[in-house]
């Protein structure tokens, strides 16, 4: 996931939050609602400034294959092992 999407996602979130809070949302079907139509709206958003759409933007390129680049930059065979509690 890019910065876009990530960005997009962030704001989505927030303001679902936010309304959720703000209307005393109560009860799992209301809130599913609200969420839909918040996404809605975000989407719409997106949309009407001719932003990309969060499902056509490019796929971010993986850390492991980033560590993996960076690693051979620098003459090693492979990244550090990751402890199990990261």
């Amino acid at each position: 996931m890019g910065s876009t999407e990530l960005a997009a996602n962030l704001f989505r979130a927030t303001q679902i939050e936010e309304k959720l809070r703000r209307d005393e949302v109560k009860g799992k079907g209301t809130a599913n609602r609200t969420h839909r139509e918040v996404g809605a709206k975000v989407r719409q958003t997106i949309q009407e400034l001719g932003g990309t759409m969060p499902e056509d933007l490019p796929v971010a390129e993986s850390i492991k294959k980033i560590e993996t680049k960076q690693c051979k930059q620098l003459g090693k065979a492979e990244p550090p092992a990751k402890k199990k509690s990261e």
